[in-house]
């Protein structure tokens, strides 16, 4: 397998794991990701822009999986349509057309299966197109479907070749979502309000910041009195809108409507919310502990995307809670690729 815009490694972890793959390399411009990738799964990543990278050849690629960048299309951004990052799925079919998978799985929101830019790559099909021996299929899935203990819906369009039989969606894995008691348990509930241990490495002819184990992570950011007031103020299941008046912020002042999340505690009895890059940041979104007046620590966050307990990570706090915001749940990717190890094999 091939792993573009790899970022720490959520799609090849999930592959790997399904003991059907290998990964023979990866491109990813962050370099503290690469660097988690690379510790993780080797230095077979490239290291910046994927225009600058050709596959030099190899051993043949039955998979090429990727998730472009989003923010173009995100719900949570502006979704400009002239964002540039959005025409970056047009380097993975450049690479599609130089290595000739059997299958490709592309990952990204939902919107983008609404997007013009899906509809340019459903052109590419056509015969006549640069992917004219490809079929698609997309899927909107929830990744608490495939044993991840959070509730996150990302769009999978799966590219197989026109010989191939259809695939379908990966089947369903449980029917009972996995809840943050099972997923959090054996996590002391108490964090640290600390760094991350000082240390550095070289990783990809990069001296990086770690790396540093999933307990290692178990720490949050320290607070000031007044945001500890309105953590505390907030009861079980609760949010933003049970804050005495006092304690609210000017723009939340007799706004009684909307944004349920901010500030909303997580509940131990169901999947987390969609982990995003700012979970340490409760005014974000429901990221509050269930029980302790803290957001939820890297860790838990980890834990929460599904990231075995032996993964390793580099960076500085904030580049780890990217890398973990930004990827792919491990179990979600596992289940695509045994699905597609099936017909392979």
């Amino acid at each position: 397998m091939l792993d573009l815009f790899a970022g720490c490694g959520g799609l090849t972890s999930g592959f790997v794991a399904s003991g059907a793959f290998k990964s023979v390399g990866a491109v990813e411009v962050d370099p503290h990701a690469a660097a988690t990738y690379a510790v993780n799964f080797g230095e077979h990543v490239y290291v910046g822009d994927i225009a600058g990278w050709r596959w030099r050849g190899g051993p043949p690629i039955d998979v090429v999986v990727g998730g472009p960048p989003c923010q173009g299309f995100s719900g949570l951004g502006l979704r400009d349509p002239h964002d540039p990052r959005n025409m970056l799925w047009q380097e993975y079919v450049r690479v599609l057309q130089s290595v000739r998978p059997a299958f490709f799985v592309l990952e990204n929101v939902p919107p983008f299966l609404r997007s013009g830019q899906f509809a340019l790559l459903q052109d590419e099909t056509q015969p006549g197109g640069r992917l004219a021996d490809f079929h698609l299929e997309a899927h909107v899935l929830n990744a608490a479907d495939y044993g991840v203990p959070q509730s996150r819906r990302r769009a999978v369009v799966i590219g197989r070749r026109r010989e191939l039989d259809e695939l379908g969606p990966p089947p369903v894995l449980n029917a009972d979502p996995v809840d943050l008691a099972t997923a959090l348990a054996g996590v002391p509930v108490q964090a640290s309000p600390a760094e991350l241990p000082r240390r550095s490495r070289t990783v990809n002819d990069a001296v990086v910041a770690g790396s540093y184990a999933m307990e290692e992570l178990h720490v949050t950011r320290p607070v000031s009195d007044i945001w500890r007031r309105r953590y505390e103020a907030v009861p079980s299941g609760g949010n933003r809108h049970d804050l005495p008046h006092e304690l609210r912020l000017p723009c939340w002042q007799g706004d009684f409507t909307g944004a349920g999340d901010v500030m909303g505690r997580l509940h131990w009895t169901k999947p987390s919310v969609t982990v995003r890059t700012e979970f340490f940041k409760p005014e974000k979104g429901r990221y509050l502990h269930p029980e302790e007046h803290r957001a939820i620590t890297h860790y838990e966050a980890a834990l929460l995307q599904g990231f075995p307990a032996d993964f390793r990570w580099c960076g500085s706090k904030a580049s780890i809670a990217r890398q973990i915001g930004n990827a792919v749940p491990p179990p979600l990717a596992r289940a695509i690729a045994r699905h597609l190890a099936g017909r392979l094999l």
